[in-house]
Formats: structure tokens, sequence, C-alpha cells
């Protein structure tokens, strides 16, 4: 089945009643909307390292004597994070954003009961996989959730924005959860974790559903041959294989889905890297002494920062669109702009972190560079994101599933390099190394920006975007 074909299906159902539509839901409703996105990754972003803090207790308590295993707790949950996206992206784009959501929120957490509940170390993995396949839907399903609610650029900007602090800002609490929970008992984190979802969960139970061609064959009947085009059985699997092959074919056709994917694996595994490589940099080599700094917790600062950069740039891009500023009018100036500057900022850190970490120099200095990093970090990732969206649009959840799919993979690899590359290169040419890597990957806004409407407008995903919005115009 072709682009060409799915987009013919889509243009049949994309119109619907203005009082169905989800672009005019009234702004409490979309607010709820919004309010279901958050929700949604603040717990899978809490999930991602909840064990973290408690990792001691647990192999206590399981008799587990091969301290490599406790590694398994958060990278099995990011292997799921992986799974969990070309599963759930594409299957929003068939059933609807509204059953996956519901679905993948009740199941992560009836998992975290089953990881505090968790009999055996083998038991607490498989559930920890489970959490980690059922949390990485938000990572691509939200950002075309606002996609569907609003149809104007800056206010889906600002929407993606909120999400993408509330993404990167969660993860941290992991281990300062755990490590107070752990000591009454590593079970509690679980149950706590537990209970945060539990307070999400009337928000996420009342959202209704926002993916137009699914509303449509809601209101025409699923006996309507002309909205519910799947007649047999052969046809279905026909149209399951096209969607759930998707991502896959988008990271091979649309050079956009590629480059982005790969910018944001580096950027995001390098994150995850930190888990590791702090404890190295401010325990052994630098100081001597068990002080870590306040790292992680400087990182999610840098977040709140990265949330004020990128609203003011919105603001002063729709100040330059009302003036009549030609520049303003290109989708890539709407979006990139900041990540050519997160870019840069990135890099910085790496090198700040890793050439002042000496044990002559006062370990604030060095930790210092997590706020750098945490602002240009989400700044890269809010404009990269969001200009995903723009461009693919219908097609945007399986296009953030195969980002996120890679990302993903990356921050299960990348940290496990962490004790071998900074025991062999060193401290300095550890983090320059990776400095050096993304300050290559860094261009990329830069050539988006130059050359992206020629490369949007060679590809038939984006071609067929164009086509599905000017048939749906009035």
């Amino acid at each position: 089945m072709t682009v060409q074909r799915v987009g013919a299906r889509l243009a049949g159902v994309l119109n619907v009643p203005d009082s169905h539509n989800p672009v005019n839901f009234t702004v409490w409703k979309k607010r709820r909307v919004v309010a279901a996105g958050i929700f949604s990754i603040v717990n899978s972003g809490l999930g991602s390292s909840l064990p973290s803090g408690a990792t001691g207790s647990i192999m206590e308590h399981f008799s587990v004597k091969n301290s490599t295993l406790s590694v398994l707790l958060n990278s099995i949950y990011l292997l799921g994070f992986a799974v969990g996206p070309l599963i759930f992206g594409p299957l929003s784009e068939h059933v609807g954003r509204r059953p996956v959501l519901i679905g993948t929120y009740l199941g992560y957490t009836l998992f975290t009961i089953g990881c505090a509940l968790s009999p055996s170390f083998e038991a607490l993995l498989v559930f920890r996989l489970l959490c980690g396949i059922a949390a990485g839907a938000p990572n691509a399903v939200i950002g075309p959730l606002y996609a569907d609610i609003y149809d104007d650029a800056p206010t889906r900007g600002r929407a993606m924005a909120y999400f993408m602090c509330a993404t990167s800002m969660t993860p941290p609490l992991g281990p300062i959860i755990s490590g107070y929970a752990s000591e009454v008992s590593w079970r509690l984190s679980f149950w706590i974790g537990f209970g945060i979802a539990v307070v999400g969960l009337p928000v996420m139970l009342l959202l209704p559903e926002t993916y137009v061609p699914v509303i449509k064959r809601h209101l025409a009947g699923s006996e309507d041959s002309t909205t519910h085009h799947v007649t047999s059985k052969s046809e279905l699997l026909a149209e399951l294989k096209v969607i759930f092959s998707r991502p896959f074919v988008m990271m091979y056709q649309e050079p956009v889905v590629l480059f982005t994917s790969l910018y944001l694996a580096m950027i995001y595994s390098t994150l995850y890297l930190f888990f590791q490589a702090y404890p190295i940099i401010f325990q052994v080599e630098n100081h001597g002494r068990n002080e870590q700094g306040p790292n992680i917790p400087l990182v999610s600062a840098g977040s709140v920062a990265a949330l004020g950069v990128f609203l003011w740039y919105s603001s002063y891009h729709a100040r330059a669109l009302d003036t009549g500023a030609t520049w303003a009018v290109s989708d890539e100036y709407r979006r990139l702009p900041p990540a050519c500057i997160g870019g840069p900022m990135v890099v910085a850190s790496l090198f700040w972190l890793g050439w002042t970490s000496y044990p002559s120099v006062h370990p604030a200095i060095p930790s210092l560079s997590g706020l750098l990093f945490g602002t240009g970090y989400l700044v890269i990732f809010i404009s990269m994101l969001t200009y995903l969206g723009d461009a693919y649009k219908q097609f945007s959840a399986s296009a953030q599933a195969a980002a996120s799919t890679t990302r993903s993979v990356t921050a299960v690899c990348l940290p496990l390099a962490a004790s071998p590359m900074y025991g062999t290169l060193g401290i300095q040419w550890a983090c320059s190394l990776l400095a050096f890597v993304t300050m290559v990957l860094a261009i990329i806004p830069f050539v988006f920006i130059r050359f992206g409407p020629s490369i949007r407008k060679k590809s038939p995903f984006c071609q067929q975007v164009l086509e599905l919005t000017s048939s749906t115009r009035p």
C-alpha cells in the first residue's frame, strides 16, 4: 500500500462537522488534553529512573551478587521505551489517540504494582520491561495529540514546550524518591510511583478522541463503507503491515526523520550517560571523595531556562510575522533557530565539564556545566520535535516513533560505555569526544534551514500532507 493510497483514505475522512472537530474544542477541553499529555509523560519519565536510588536495597533483598546486573533495572525499562513507540505510535493512527493513551496508562499503572509485588529479581525485570513498553507510548503520541487540537503553529509549539519541559524534569526525581523510600523498603518506591499514576488517572479517563479519521469513523458508524475501508481480512492485514512498518520506512526514505533521530539520539543518550559518568567524575578521579554535586538537578533547572528561550523566540517570531517579515513565513525559521543556539550550548557544556574537572578546581565549577547542558538539551528537543510534527502532521506519530525508538536504543547502549570510555580516555578527553561528535551533529538544524524546503518538496510523505491539507480547506 503506497503513501498515496494511505493519503487517499485519509482525505476521505479528514472533514468532520465543526462541533466534533478537535480544533474547535473549548479552551478548557484543550487544556484538559494538554494536561493528560503532561500527566502521561510525568509518569513515563519518573518511571525511567525510579529504582535508581534503591538499587543497593533491591540487589541485597534478592541476593544478587553481580553488581553489573543493577544496570538492567533502568536499561530494560529504556529497552521498553524503544519498543513501545514502534507499536503505539502507528497504532494511534489506526485506532485513535484515546484508546492508546488510556490503555498504556492503565498498563503502566498495573505493571508498577507488579514491580512493587515482585517475588524475584527476574520478575522485577519483566515488570520493568512491561512498564517501559507502556510508558513509551507518550513519546510517539503526545506530539500528534497536540497537533490534533491546535492548528496554529505558535500555540502548538507552546504546548509541546510545556510537555518537553515535563519530560526532562521528571527523571531526576526518581533517584530522590527511591533514595528516601528505600530507607523503609525498596518496594515503597514503586508504591509511590503507583500513587502518582493514580493521581492522573481521572484526567486520562476523561481524554476525548482527537484523531479526525477515527472521529469521522465513529460518527458514520463502523459499517459505513465510505469511511471504514477495511472490508476483508487480507486488506486489514495489508493495512496493519503498512501501519507498523511506517516508522522504519520513514527512517529509510525521509532525511528529515533520519537526521533528526540521530541528533536527538546523541543528546538524549548523553543525558543518560551522565548518570554513570558523574560518579566517575566527582567521586573517583576528580575529587577523591564521595561527592557528586547537584549535577542532574542542575540539568533539570536548565530545562526551565530552555522553556524561557523557546517561548521568547516564539513571541519574537510571531511579531516578525505580524510585521510582514518574509523570512518568518518559512516553516524552518518557525522552529529551528532555537536548535541552532542549543547545539553550541551542549558542545560548550561538555568541554566545560571535561576541562574543569581537576582536583584543584572546586566541584561547583564543573557542576554548573549541567545548567548549560540542560538548557541546550531541551531547546534542541523542543525545536526538532515540533519541526518534525509540523512537517509530517497526519504521519507525525510514526515519525515521532522512529525518533523515539532511535534515541531509546542509544540511551540503553551508550551509558554501558561510560566506565571503559572514561577509564581509557580520562575525564577530559572522554567529555571532549562527546563534544566533538555533538559538534558535527549540531550542523543539522542549519542544514535544514538552508535545504529543508527542497528536502520536503522531494518527500512523498510531506507532499501527501500538503495534498491532504489543501483538500480539507473550505
